[in-house]
């Protein structure tokens, strides 16, 4: 399966939460690295592994897609 039809398939319940969360991690993230104000760098530090986390996550989630072979299989077996 090429990257482009994968990320056009539906994502999964469980990744569309973590990606989610990936997404307001980079956001977080992003903010207090872009602070005008003076942040200890600690902070910094913390808000910029938060960024690349969230990255991750965001990138890894969205690749993830559902098996419709799998799903129908399941179905089926909570049917009989």
């Amino acid at each position: 399966m090429k990257i482009i039809e994968r990320y056009k398939k539906p994502t999964p319940k469980f990744f569309r939460i973590l990606r989610n969360i990936g997404i307001a991690l980079v956001t977080t993230g992003g903010a207090i690295i872009a602070a005008p104000v003076s942040i200890p760098a600690a902070i910094v530090t913390i808000a910029t592994y938060m960024t690349v986390a969230g990255t991750v996550a965001t990138a890894v989630s969205q690749a993830v897609v559902s098996d419709e072979k799998e799903k129908t299989a399941i179905e089926t077996t909570k049917n009989n």
